[in-house]
């Protein structure tokens, strides 16, 4: 019976030891995450930190520069501009067509001035 009992002690203890392993190493990849968790949060904390001092340094741009760090009324202005410069680009290919139409003429003018010329 002695052998038994020394058997099955033995047992429990292999079973115990395999058990206390486990629990080691689910220690040890608790620990880890744990850290590499900790660390993206101080990155984290980091990249919000940079961020909203760029965030401050575009509002205090946008109010110098357009009178308003509003994302709503600076798409307003946004807009105004386009039309604007769409407009602009307009009357400038209209200026351009123009001068193309005169200088048309004038150089019509001066070949049918000096056909004229030429017969006189």
């Amino acid at each position: 019976m002695t052998a038994k009992t020394t058997h099955d002690h033995t047992a429990g203890h292999d079973a115990g030891s395999a058990h206390d392993s486990r629990v080691e190493r689910e220690l040890q990849a608790l620990k880890a995450e744990y850290e590499r968790l900790r660390e993206d949060r101080v990155r984290t904390e980091q990249n919000l930190k940079n961020l909203e001092g760029q965030l401050a340094d575009l509002e205090a741009r946008a109010q110098a520069e357009y009178g308003t760090a509003d994302p709503a009324e600076l798409q307003r202005l946004l807009a105004e501009r386009r039309e604007a410069n769409a407009r602009l680009v307009a009357e400038y290919r209209a200026h351009v067509e123009s001068v193309r139409a005169a200088l048309g003429q004038a150089e019509a003018a001066a070949g049918s001035g000096a056909a004229q010329a030429g017969e006189g």
